[in-house]
């Protein structure tokens, strides 16, 4: 096939696949004529397309209808888009809208809804945890009698709350002076580091005399510092997707959508998805081989480094007919402002 012979059935296919993303209409020859006046006779158009359904990227539903793009038709013209990044006057403009929110929990569920709005698609944002984390601050709160609230701040904004039942009532000054050991001690040290140092002091001969060493112990056999390194994970819009033709039985749709609404396989799909450097584009076409139901979704997606040494991961999961080249663009403003928002 010679190259004008290329362009011409790649600019045939990619004016298939834009007018289905419009019209969610089969595509008959005479359409794509009319995009093409004077140049691309109909009878070359119904042969090229005749082509282009033998490779794989036209499927016909009907004998009398036009043609819709397969998976294959939307990767290809996805791959010809040139993505624009987003300005910095547009990440701005999101960057204000995402610091309504002042902890990092806050900002993935932000993120996610946020997507979620701007493209009407779903949308999962997903923190992940630096593999050593610093402790900012403790607080420690008598909820009365023998129960106590935990709460421990790391300096990448995570918050980690905790409530215990102890053996014995403990008031709020001897609370007080726990955190006031701790904070006065250990702000500002790894979490590990602070973990391997309490157990040190604990076996000290001095430690059996010591009250506030006393106390630190049991709140420390109830969890205090067990912070934990699990993912934060927050989707929206998965009922956004309810009008998709995904040809599946009702029990692999139940299925399907339960996938969507389970945290660690969303996280799992990030993961997937997701191998390009932090700050570029991640955009893949047809997901059945993640799940069989997912034949039908497309994904589009970001990795983003924080100041923190967190990472982030946000995308969007929506119908093969979207309007990619506005989607790329949110997610890219989202991802940047997000990054941002740590500064």
């Amino acid at each position: 096939m010679t190259h004008s012979a290329d362009r011409r059935r790649t600019e045939i296919l990619h004016s298939i696949v834009r007018s289905f993303i419009e019209t969610g209409e089969p595509v008959a020859s005479r359409s794509v004529s009319r995009q093409h006046p004077g140049t691309l006779s109909p009878a070359t158009i119904r042969n090229v397309m005749m082509d282009l359904a033998d490779d794989g990227y036209l499927e016909q539903p009907h004998a009398s209808a036009g043609r819709i793009p397969t998976a294959k038709a939307f990767a290809n013209y996805v791959q010809s888009l040139p993505f624009r990044k987003a300005s910095f006057s547009e990440v701005q403009q999101m960057r204000v809208r995402l610091n309504r929110a002042t902890t990092l929990e806050e900002r993935v569920e932000r993120s996610s809804s946020l997507l979620t709005e701007l493209t009407r698609v779903m949308a999962i944002a997903a923190s992940i945890p630096a593999a050593s984390q610093t402790l900012d601050h403790v607080e420690l709160a008598s909820l009365g009698g023998a129960r106590v609230l935990m709460i421990v701040v790391t300096n990448d904004q995570m918050v980690r709350n905790r409530v215990v039942v102890l053996d014995r009532p403990v008031t709020q000054d001897e609370l007080n002076s726990i955190r006031n050991y701790l904070n006065g001690e250990f702000a500002g040290w790894q979490i590990q580091a602070v973990k391997t140092e309490l157990e040190r002091r604990f076996q000290e001969e001095r430690a059996a005399y010591d009250e506030i060493l006393g106390r630190l112990t049991i709140l420390y056999s109830n969890g205090l510092l067990d912070v934990g390194l699990a993912p934060e994970v927050h989707a929206d819009g998965a009922s956004n997707l309810v009008g998709i033709d995904f040809q599946l039985t009702r029990e692999k749709m139940r299925d399907l959508f339960r996938t969507l609404e389970e945290k660690k396989r969303l996280l799992m799909l990030l993961e997937r998805f997701l191998e390009t450097p932090a700050g570029e584009l991640a955009v893949h076409v047809g997901l059945g081989e993640a799940h069989p139901g997912m034949a039908q979704l497309s994904f589009i997606g970001m990795n983003v480094v924080l100041p923190s040494g967190f990472s982030a991961k946000i995308a969007v999961l929506g119908p093969l007919r979207m309007n990619y080249e506005r989607v790329m663009t949110i997610v890219s403003q989202v991802g940047g402002a997000f990054q941002l928002t740590e500064s």
